[in-house]
């Protein structure tokens, strides 16, 4: 296996190039998916990739797959990927990494003209953020069967757009049944999201699994009227019904530490005016942990609580849960790939479990799977103020590389 090296300077220049489409004042990035700012990040990619000789496959639900062959048509390809989609006021590394890693690694073979065994694939997976269409990872988990196609087209956002309205607008309704277009193993580049790696100086998180998450919608129903001529005893404030709630996930999660997390990150108020006592209030709850039979607990919990508030106020109340992702455990032999290109590359590592949600969590339900982390200032994401650096990124794609190739030495 020769001494391939990425070239750190082009990956940046990626990086900033694509963190212009959807770029904000803040220098972040709001590219929510299938929009036309997401449908100019997919057309730049398709272009990039299509460059090296490859040929670019879209699904029905919209996911990307770049295909390089290898010198073996008898194996299935080893994939890389993340997703270009973002966060409303998101960063310009978040899943973007992942992808243009990948394509780092695509473009460094092809300068040196290397082929591998094994075919090679780069993936772009379609609303991993669900921060437009809920569930989180919709493509990748269509791609699983975690979910079908006529549920993610039912998906709408919160102005009643549908998912297959917006696919449709931007034109990337491929043609490919979800799930046809196969590989062998997935290697997802990616920044920690965390402050683990940074604050022990490492630079490379060999991850083993994903934690368990639920994701849940709660609609509080009470009674609008005027502020000043109702009295206190005789409101039905959902507001005050919602507030308790999240008070409640807040102790929920303090229950369960330090590995259970609990937040309410969305909250809709109607008619939201300053003179009118809300009458209706939306909001969402996020619960994560490594093990599912705590977060069992942590759901009962919380559904007990709700009717219970939701009464005392004179509410009417409705939960139901629209995700749960279970805990995941990463293929060994994937897993292992990364250490030995992390030892060979020199950098000091850590093994973690992923805090937060990634595609790679539902493609391991089909096919071998790991994920590389590298370290993200302060263990900000989600945020226009995300930042890694040069060196840091660079990094992340020499392992991805390394790993890749490692693992590609089993069809030799």
């Amino acid at each position: 296996m020769q001494n391939l090296t990425i070239n750190p300077q082009r990956l940046w220049d990626s990086l900033m190039e694509t963190a212009r489409i959807g770029g904000t004042a803040k220098g972040g990035i709001c590219r929510l998916t299938l929009t036309d700012l997401d449908k100019g990040v997919r057309d730049w990619f398709r272009g990039q990739c299509e460059a090296l000789g490859c040929t670019v496959t879209v699904d029905q639900v919209g996911n990307m797959f770049a295909f390089k062959p290898g010198k073996r048509s008898d194996v299935a390809p080893i994939a890389m990927g993340s997703h270009l989609d973002t966060q409303p006021t998101g960063g310009k590394f978040d899943g973007i990494l992942g992808v243009l890693g990948g394509l780092e690694v695509m473009r460094t073979l092809h300068d040196l003209s290397y082929d591998t065994n094994a075919p090679l694939m780069l993936v772009n997976w379609t609303n991993e953020e669900g921060s437009r269409f809920a569930p989180a990872m919709l493509g990748s988990g269509v791609y699983a069967g975690v979910f079908d196609r006529a549920f993610a087209d039912s998906r709408e956002d919160r102005q009643g757009v549908r998912f297959a309205d917006a696919i449709e607008s931007i034109g990337y309704r491929g043609e490919a049944a979800p799930g046809s277009v196969k590989f062998g193993a997935m290697f997802e580049l990616h920044i920690e999201q965390g402050p683990i790696l940074e604050a022990e100086q490492k630079v490379v998180g060999v991850v083993t699994g994903v934690q368990g998450m639920r994701w849940y919608e709660v609609e509080c129903t009470g009674r609008e009227a005027h502020t000043g001529s109702t009295p206190m005893n005789l409101r039905a404030n959902a507001l005050l019904g919602a507030a308790r709630v999240v008070e409640r996930v807040n102790q929920i999660a303090l229950e369960h530490a330090p590995s259970a997390v609990g937040t309410v990150g969305l909250v809709e108020v109607k008619p939201n005016s300053r003179n009118v006592i809300p009458g209706h209030v939306f909001f969402t709850v996020d619960f994560r942990h490594p093990d599912d039979a705590v977060l069992d607990v942590m759901e009962r919990k919380l559904m007990e609580a709700i009717p219970a508030i939701a009464k005392e106020i004179g509410l009417e109340a409705v939960a139901k849960k629209v995700w749960d992702s279970p805990a995941v455990r990463f293929d060994a032999e994937c897993v292992a790939a990364v250490r030995a290109g992390t030892e060979k590359a020199g950098f000091p590592t850590r093994d973690m479990v992923s805090g937060a949600g990634h595609d790679a969590a539902y493609i391991a339900r089909v096919a071998p799977t790991t994920m590389i982390f590298v370290p993200c200032e302060g263990g900000l994401s989600h945020n226009e103020a995300e930042s890694t650096t040069l060196e840091e990124c660079s990094s992340g794609a020499q392992v991805l590389l390394n790993a890749v190739l490692e693992y590609d030495q089993r069809f030799a």
